[in-house]
């Protein structure tokens, strides 16, 4: 078998098989298979797609490379979430411990926050002591004692989508769907899971702009999910203005304990009971969605879903005071409002800008590698259809000095304001259902 034939094959619009797949990933993690030659299959895979088939195949392969983490000692039906990612996205947060206070396990390895958007594990970082580094004996046994872990991908853990990641990351070819799919799965499924929610965002904010592309990565996960005998849904949700109230990651610890204390920005916990929901139905706790948003709210609003967020703190070396004093989560020196230039209504924010602007303070990363503040961000005021004055708040800006004037420029593009009397209708924050 020759890496040459292959890259043909799939240059002139055929079929890949799975002992080809492994040809090539092997070869990549022993050497064998130069990254020149991986970077033309990536690029050939670019403009040439996947079948379902084929997308399932490198998916399994890159699985395999590693560890698969087997939780099959511990009782009951292990769930998890998975966000494309957004920008004010901290559902995690409260998600994982309200499902796991429903009796659900929630074995949850997350990802750091690239370009305009979070990530958990930075968000999580921002209390003090938390730890995202556990091994896996660790990981393991939180799941089993504590009913939920979140940590980051390990070395064992899916070697291969690093090493394909990083050549994707500098040839173009990282808004590719069959090996986003890949990549965000083959990690995933790793973790021991039964079944996985789906939260494809769509929008301003999201790396899918359109309706049209979130489905067809939505489909195409699901179809992976399926064919690995996965029970999974992917539920594509709005990212057309910022989620909540906060941005930037000890903010949105904030806004998250505000949601374990049965509070918070309606979408922001409308989206942690629907996804709660179907994550309770997958792991059997409710037999229908209407059974399951009933659990996680009264888990919220009962405590069991705070008390469980203690436990998870406390048991990654965190500081669980943080539940009952939030002057221990860091926060920025100064504060900058951003005002309307006008009167009217609010009819647009850029969420994607409003992310690049919370990058700009320090919130951010444009490589993996950057460092973070976990102090600044953007407390939102206006929602899309707010009736707003002129020299009236839109967004507060918390920072330390570094970059307001720029983050302030990107904020003028993020937002219009409208005549309040021109119709307009806020987009709706739940888009569609898919079910494997």
């Amino acid at each position: 078998m020759r890496a040459y034939d292959i890259i043909q094959k799939k240059r002139d619009g055929g079929v890949v098989t799975e002992p080809e797949l492994k040809f090539l990933v092997g070869g990549l993690l022993s050497g064998e298979v130069k990254d020149y030659q991986l970077t033309a299959f990536l690029m050939a895979v670019y403009f040439r797609g996947m079948s379902d088939d084929e997308v399932v195949a490198l998916t399994s392969t890159m699985l395999h490379s590693g560890t698969v983490v087997d939780l099959t000692e511990i009782p009951g039906v292990k769930v998890d979430k998975h966000s494309t990612g957004g920008v004010g996205d901290k559902i995690s947060l409260p998600l994982a411990p309200a499902v796991a206070a429903c009796g659900v396990p929630v074995p949850m390895i997350s990802g750091r926050g690239l370009g305009h958007t979070g990530g958990t594990l930075d968000k999580l970082e921002s209390i003090p002591g938390f730890r995202v580094d556990l091994s896996l004996d660790d990981y393991r046994r939180l799941v089993r004692d504590v009913g939920c872990c979140l940590i980051g991908q390990t070395k064992e853990v899916a070697p291969a989508d690093k090493k394909l990641y990083a050549l994707r990351d500098v040839t173009a070819t990282v808004d590719c769907i069959p090996l986003i799919s890949g990549s965000i799965l083959s990690k995933k499924l790793a973790e021991g899971i039964d079944g996985l929610v789906l939260d494809v965002k769509v929008g301003s904010g999201a790396f899918m702009k359109t309706r049209e592309q979130a489905t067809t990565l939505a489909r195409t996960m699901v179809a992976i999910c399926a064919g690995m005998r996965k029970s999974v849904v992917a539920r594509l949700t709005s990212m057309e203005q910022p989620i909540g109230q906060y941005v930037g990651n000890a903010l949105e610890v904030m806004e998250s304990l505000d949601v374990l204390e049965g509070k918070g920005p309606a979408d922001t916990v409308a989206l942690t009971v629907e996804l709660g929901a179907e994550m309770l139905v997958l792991g059997r706790a409710a037999k229908d969605l209407d059974e399951g948003r009933a659990k996680i709210a009264r888990s919220l609003q009962d405590g069991s879903a705070r008390e469980k967020f203690g436990q998870i703190i406390a048991a990654q070396h965190g500081d669980r005071r943080v539940l009952d004093d939030r002057s221990r989560l860091p926060s920025a020196p100064k504060k900058t409002d951003f005002t309307a230039a006008r009167a009217g209504r609010v009819v647009a924010a850029d969420s994607e800008a409003v992310g690049v602007a919370s990058l700009l303070l320090g919130g951010g990363r444009l490589r993996a590698e950057d460092g973070v503040d976990p102090r600044v961000g953007l407390q939102i005021h206006a929602r899309l259809g707010d009736v707003v004055a002129a020299g009236q708040p839109i967004a507060t800006l918390h920072h330390a000095d570094r970059g307001v004037e720029d983050a302030l420029a990107r904020l003028h593009k993020a937002y219009v304001i409208d005549d309040p009397a021109t119709p307009f209708a806020v987009p709706a924050l739940f888009v569609d259902r898919i079910a494997g």
